[in-house]
């Protein structure tokens, strides 16, 4: 490697440590639309028998939002582990098995292909089977269970909803005691669907916690260094996955995710001027290829990494 070369790297790497470095700034965000939003769905609760939430099967801890827990702790509550097929099986059944013995119904479920999909509203009236047997006491016969949609950004809210809805969902207007204009979406005679729009929450205790967030897209990309995500994925892949970027991408691993960054560079041909590898480039590429779960299957965070729910 000549001068000019080495020059270059030193400038890459002293723009990747400028701009906003994981090691040195906190990751969160949450902004005033959130606010807004919890604020409203404070309101709507109390129409609601029970609130099914949506987490990422790849991060079952840090995409589970601890705000709603607050919101819903009178109400029944269903978690849905979506993306399931991103994520690792075996951990996702420990997972599922991890939420239900601190008293979730827990679904596993794919939103984009449907699977687990049918199983919901079965699960929804089994939840709900004492507020059932209550109306019907009382001689209320045909009110449907509401159910509010929950999850953080881009979890798969919406997909879900289009996948267990079908064709035969119809939106039902506005509903007595309900804000004018909020709709609601009437699965069946048995099921309506209030959906909310995903939120975070203000502040990341643990920042992995927001470092994983981030993995998945969740987070605002332009407040944050696909670099940094990006080095700190392949040293969880080399730690946890040994052999999966080896895998994909045919190149050596190394505890270093900077080094395995700079081996796929060069891997690709991504090069600047001069021939100095482009690691923000393939950075991107790879947390592209995360996210869309091109590199395997995956999960982040185990059961017995949690002491809580």
């Amino acid at each position: 490697m000549d001068m000019y070369q080495k020059r270059e790297m030193r400038k890459n790497k002293k723009m990747n440590e400028d701009t906003k470095s994981l090691s040195s700034t906190s990751i969160n965000w949450y902004p005033g639309h959130m606010t807004k939003a919890l604020r409203q769905m404070k309101e709507d609760i109390k129409l609601i028998d029970v609130v099914i939430e949506l987490i990422d099967a790849r991060i079952p801890y840090s995409s589970k939002n601890p705000d709603i827990d607050k919101l819903a702790e009178n109400k029944k509550r269903v978690i849905l582990l979506n993306k399931s097929d991103m994520a690792d099986d075996r951990l996702t059944k420990q997972w599922k098995e991890h939420y239900e013995s601190i008293g979730y119904a827990v679904a596993i479920i794919n939103s984009k292909t449907g699977n687990g999909i049918k199983a919901i509203n079965d699960l929804v009236l089994k939840v709900c089977a004492e507020k059932i047997a209550k109306d019907r006491a009382k001689g209320i016969l045909n009110r449907p269970i509401r159910a509010m949609i929950v999850g953080i950004p881009n979890v798969g809210k919406s997909t879900f909803i289009n996948s267990f809805a079908g064709k035969a969902c119809a939106k039902t207007g506005n509903k007595p005691g309900v804000t004018k204009g909020k709709q609601w979406i009437r699965l069946n005679k048995n099921v309506e669907l209030l959906d909310t729009p995903g939120v975070l929450w203000p502040k990341f205790e643990d920042q992995q916690v927001g470092l994983r967030i981030a993995w998945i897209g969740s987070i605002n990309e332009d407040i944050l260094n696909p670099y940094d995500l990006a080095v700190k994925l392949c040293e969880y892949l080399y730690q946890n996955y040994p052999g999966i970027l080896n895998t994909k991408y045919g190149i050596e691993e190394c505890e270093s995710g900077e080094e395995m960054l700079l081996r796929l560079a060069v891997k690709r041909a991504c090069l600047l001027k001069g021939g100095v590898p482009d690691t923000n480039r393939v950075a991107i590429f790879v947390m592209d290829d995360f996210k869309n779960g091109r590199i395997g299957k995956i999960t982040a965070e185990k059961p017995e990494d949690r002491t809580n729910g």
